[in-house]
């Protein structure tokens, strides 16, 4: 690279002083963008961990610029990117003849500085497009104000000037979002109308479950939920059953023919830092099948049990549920992954399991509290960004143990308070069967105590009075009032559902 660079430099300076343009002078850094796709076409894992979106436009070598989208495109595809898989769609490039031809890609990864500083190098190209952009901006402000004829409107000018400004600035994006009440107003309207066709409790994405509908309302789009839990309370598999269920009103809804705006599912992106892929697919095969984990495992099954698992597979298989396994990813590396599903795959649910296993940026300075509140607003602006609900799961503390009354609450939340801030809506899952089982006294087995038989009477009672029950505590919702909802469970194939008991709907969360 050490002879490429340079030559590709010179290249530069030739043409735009030939045109006459002074594009020459404007910021710019030719050998950081060569290194940063150097660094890429070394580890393809580098793409996934830019710090900001790059593209095209932020490149000042067209040849960068035309490279990084071609390499970025086979990424989007799944295909390992490398100079030998870019070359074919290089071989015409004018661009590229003039430096050598397509050993220039191989050139560039002649040096693994690069890989070093990428994130570096990737701040660097945006801020230069930055730079230029305001100098553009600039030059065609003082071009505008020297025009002093009598059509000029100064005032008019000055809007021009701001809105390009914010356009610099990434600020289009904020305008965007600014509406006239009016337009405010039309929206919520349609929501009203939206939860009034759906039955009248359900304006955002179904959650599968009719008293989870109807005490927040579905999931609704530039949502943060929070769903923690203890371990055992079953939080993996309420994710997992909610995401099944929107991704199957998805399908079931297209099926049917109706329209986009009024589908009550979502294609679903899980990622599950915690579970592989296919025991997440294990897990709902055993729901829909009707067969414990368990058995499916170990293979305990009948025959009639296999062809109630293979309807079952052949069911699920056109699912829009993708799932990503990887492990240990950054927030930043979520995000990248979340976009590119976004954009190839119209995703309108995101759920991360869990909160606690995503990594920060590593500027937190080994202080975890601010590295899980800079997760936590990273959660919270992905959601904004795409406009869609994102479900993530947490860890709890272990203060819920010391208590008697094992109900969590906002305060148990582990390690930062901002998850609470952050929050849109707080779900705690709670098993009070958990505890009681715990608590089993001694077996009256051969033994003619009669407290002994009374003390596990009692405790069986209890045990069939709390069994396959579970509570799902609404601790914080933003759009509604707190509460709980009263839940069936079924552990055997970890599935939720509704329990009928209108009662209990309205209990007061303190």
């Amino acid at each position: 690279m050490s002879t490429a660079v340079p030559e590709i430099v010179r290249l530069a300076a030739e043409r735009h002083a030939d045109s006459g343009d002074e594009v020459r002078e404007l910021p710019h850094n030719i050998e950081a963008e060569a290194a940063l796709i150097g660094a890429i076409l070394i580890d393809n894992r580098v793409a996934e961990d830019l710090p900001v979106p790059l593209n095209a436009v932020h490149f000042f070598e067209p040849l960068h610029g035309r490279i990084f989208t071609q390499l970025m495109t086979l990424l989007d595809r799944n295909m390992t990117v490398t100079p030998v898989t870019l070359k074919p769609f290089f071989e015409a490039d004018e661009a590229m003849k003039a430096v050598g031809g397509t050993g220039y890609l191989a050139q560039l990864t002649g040096s693994g500085a690069g890989l070093i500083g990428a994130r570096d190098f990737a701040q660097q190209i945006f801020d230069l497009a930055l730079l230029r952009e305001l100098v553009s901006v600039g030059r065609q402000l003082v071009s505008d104000a020297m025009d002093t004829s009598e059509s000029v409107d100064p005032r008019g000018q000055i809007e021009e000037a701001e809105s390009a400004l914010y356009r610099v600035s990434g600020g289009d994006m904020e305008l965007g979002k600014v509406k006239s009440f009016a337009q405010a107003t039309t929206e919520a309207v349609k929501i009203a109308e939206r939860a009034l066709n759906s039955g009248g409790h359900l304006s955002g994405i179904t959650t599968g479950l009719t008293s989870i509908n109807q005490k927040i309302g579905g999931l609704h789009g530039s949502d943060l939920l929070i769903l923690a839990g203890r371990p055992g309370m079953g939080k993996t598999a309420l994710a997992t059953n909610i995401a099944f269920n929107a991704a199957q009103r998805f399908r079931r809804d297209e099926d049917d023919g109706i329209e986009r705006d009024k589908n009550m599912g979502a294609k679903v992106a899980f990622f599950s830092l915690e579970m592989s892929a296919d025991q997440l697919a294990t897990r709902i095969l055993a729901e829909q099948s009707g067969i414990s984990g368990e058995a499916l495992r170990m293979g305990k099954i009948s025959r009639d049990d296999f062809q109630s698992l293979s309807r079952a597979s052949q069911d699920l298989q056109t699912l829009p549920l993708f799932i990503d396994d990887t492990p240990a990813l950054t927030i930043a590396a979520l995000r990248t992954r979340a976009r590119r599903l976004s954009r190839r795959h119209d995703i309108g649910l995101i759920v991360v399991d869990y909160l606690q296993l995503l990594q920060g940026s590593g500027k937190a300075n080994d202080n975890r509290v601010n590295e899980i509140s800079e997760i936590s607003r990273g959660l919270k602006t992905l959601a904004k960004e795409l406009g869609v609900p994102v479900l993530a799961l947490s860890q709890l503390s272990r203060a819920v143990e010391q208590r008697e009354d094992k109900r969590p609450q906002l305060s148990d939340l582990r390690e930062s308070g901002s998850i609470e801030q952050d929050a849109d809506i707080v779900l705690f899952v709670f098993r009070e069967d958990y505890y009681v089982a715990a608590r089993e006294p001694k077996r009256p087995i051969d033994s003619d105590d009669v407290k002994v038989h009374a003390d596990h009477e009692a405790w069986a009672l209890e045990m069939e009075r709390v069994f396959g029950l579970a509570e799902l505590i609404v601790a914080k919702q933003r759009h509604g009032s707190t509460g709980k909802v009263k839940m069936k469970f079924e552990p055997k194939i970890t599935r939720f559902s509704d329990l009928v008991d209108d009662g209990y709907q309205g209990v007061t969360y303190d």
